[in-house]
């Protein structure tokens, strides 16, 4: 096992949900305007944003590297009587279509910095023409929010953080529907809690 699939297994492996059992308060504002359709959810984790979106009656498909973080997920789906098709692996070994889904959520879907640029190309792919990608994760300035603050969590290196020039960059062919970094107030679970920099985007594949 390596060590960012161990660092995520240690931190799913409590009994409490490490970013809370709610869905993310933009992933639930957004979704809630788009029609019901298949979705997919890449770095899931303990699957409280699949579980929400099922809820809603979306054919929900999500994948982590954590074996732990897919376990609560799965829980998580049977208490809330959902289920989910949640696989464990990295992206290239799993067996998702072209064109196979109406929108991707990533949702501090943040993968190593040397592979984040390749992996949102790989996901679009994944995603029909006319499909939606939701997208928050935390923006470069975040450094300064860490550096006051390390409870409201994310990433400590520059590189794994995101800009707009970036997220252009990744989702060239798209529709941007909204697109901005943003000062936000963080309370989810025990690892994002307080005031942070993200940058959130909507597009539409051309």
């Amino acid at each position: 096992m390596n060590n960012w699939t161990k660092r995520w297994d240690d931190r799913y492996s409590s009994e409490e949900f490490a970013y809370g059992e709610e869905p993310n308060n933009y992933l639930k504002e957004q979704i809630e305007k788009l029609q019901v359709g298949s979705i997919l959810f890449p770095a899931e984790g303990e699957g409280r944003n699949a579980i929400f979106t099922a809820k809603l009656g979306w054919n929900v498909s999500a994948f982590d590297i954590s074996e732990e973080g897919r376990n609560k997920a799965l829980k998580l789906a049977e208490a809330n009587d959902v289920s989910i098709d949640y696989q464990v692996g990295e992206l290239e070994t799993l067996d998702f279509e072209e064109e196979q889904f109406d929108a991707i959520a990533l949702i501090y879907a943040h993968f190593p910095a040397e592979i984040k640029s390749d992996i949102h190309k790989q996901l679009g792919q994944l995603l029909h023409k006319n499909g939606i990608i939701i997208f928050e994760a935390f923006s470069k300035k975040h450094l300064e929010y860490l550096a006051i603050n390390d409870k409201v969590g994310g990433p400590k290196d520059i590189e794994s953080l995101f800009s707009i020039e970036e997220i252009k960059n990744d989702f060239p062919n798209y529709e941007i529907i909204e697109l901005e970094e943003k000062e936000i107030e963080l309370n989810e679970g025990l690892f994002h809690n307080g005031t942070g920099s993200v940058i959130r985007f909507i597009g539409r594949k051309k």
